[in-house]
């Protein structure tokens, strides 16, 4: 199956700058009160969205990738999309109070719900929302108490890509990236971003049991330092730490990563380009990604914001930004009209698969359990990041 090619799209990106105050940290002890929509009333005409690159395509990249264009003649709403490259980014630009929108990964949600910048979810108004898989919904990072705040989108693993070339057998353990002795010393591939320190943890769930972490992305003080002093201790094996993928798939072709950190379609990509690629999930499992689209609190067009995720919901649609991205789409029926073989790719609706990620989450410092309010919240997890990098 010829995966739909996104890298142009990519290419434009523009970087923003990160957000990292404590107002976004996502450490607020209550959810503030924000109204819910009771029903879709007539277009206000616009609609103004944060995306990630590749999810409001209107032709202006591929002619024949287009499904802006049809949803504004249908709703009259004419969609403005501003690009963000990091899930910082993200939260920065919809602090403003300038978006109606945003296709929002687990590790900004909670930023945005418990800041107030979005609005709790009616899904009585959401007509594809039965639709969407059940493992997506009503989950930590797009939902509190039971209540939605958005409508999932599209999810995909975090996986152990490397260079076979490099890597004669296939690699069963992340020990490849963490071990100081590993045949891929001095060609590691890292995230930048801090809920890298997620990956970390992950390791060290299955590899320090005497750390007893449950959950990666609710840490005390000693499991956070721990997964802290094993990213410093993997450093000066760090080839490369990447927020665009485009310049990771450069340094994959170029032989300079032998392992590390990739999206599926960041693999494809290089390996359809030339690049001897394999990829895997190792036996302690993987982070992954699951994107959101919510709506703005302060939203100017909340009747097109409802639209547009009718809209986007729609198996076709689903179908659609899936196969242009590189990602499972949230619908399993946009697999009717997917590429033969993409859905088996891409493991959508697969429940085992699903199981052994572990989706960003935003930290917050409230640990979920009867530990209380003793974990590692995001502003600590960010502030740490520059140092591990240094």
């Amino acid at each position: 199956m010829k995966l739909i090619r996104l890298a142009c799209a990519v290419a434009l990106v523009l970087a923003v700058g990160a957000c990292g105050s404590d107002s976004d940290s996502g450490q607020q002890a209550a959810v503030p009160k924000v109204a819910m929509q009771q029903e879709i009333g007539a277009s206000e005409g616009a609609l103004n969205l944060v995306i990630w690159a590749g999810y409001a395509e209107n032709g202006s990249t591929d002619k024949k990738v287009d499904w802006v264009t049809p949803f504004e003649r249908k709703t009259g709403c004419k969609v403005n999309a501003k690009v963000a490259d990091t899930s910082d980014s993200m939260v920065a630009l919809m602090n403003t109070g300038q978006y109606d929108g945003v296709s929002a990964s687990g590790d900004a949600s909670l930023r945005l719900i418990y800041g107030g910048t979005v609005a709790p979810v009616n899904t009585n108004l959401l007509r594809n929302y039965g639709e969407i898989a059940s493992y997506l919904r009503n989950q930590p990072y797009n939902s509190v108490k039971g209540q939605m705040y958005g409508v999932p989108h599209g999810y995909g693993a975090n996986y152990l890509t490397y260079r076979t070339d490099k890597i004669s057998q296939k690699p069963t353990s992340w020990s490849i990236v963490w071990d100081p002795k590993s045949p891929a010393a001095d060609h590691v591939v890292d995230y930048d971003s801090p809920t890298y320190i997620a990956d970390a943890a992950l390791y060290l769930k299955a590899h320090r049991p005497d750390l007893k972490i449950t959950d990666v992305y609710e840490l005390t003080q000693e499991q956070f330092d721990a997964a802290v002093a094993l990213l410093k201790q993997q450093r000066p094996n760090v080839n490369q730490y990447w927020s665009n993928y485009l310049d990771e798939i450069q340094s994959f072709k170029a032989g300079d990563n032998w392992a590390g950190t990739a999206w599926q379609v960041t693999a494809q990509l290089a390996k359809s380009e030339g690049a001897p690629i394999g990829t895997t999930i190792p036996q302690e499992g993987a982070t992954g990604w699951s994107d959101t689209w919510m709506i703005a609190s302060r939203a100017e067009h909340p009747n097109c914001m409802y639209k547009w995720m009718n809209w986007i919901s729609a198996p076709k649609i689903q179908a659609a930004v899936a196969q242009w991205f590189g990602e499972a789409p949230a619908n399993p029926k946009a697999c009717q009209f997917a590429a033969k073989g993409f859905c088996a790719e891409f493991h959508a609706n697969d429940v085992d698969f699903y199981r052994r990620l572990a989706f960003w989450k935003t930290p917050v410092a409230d640990c979920g359990d009867s530990r209380g309010a003793v974990c590692v919240d995001y502003s600590k997890w960010t502030d740490i990041w520059s140092q591990i990098k240094g």
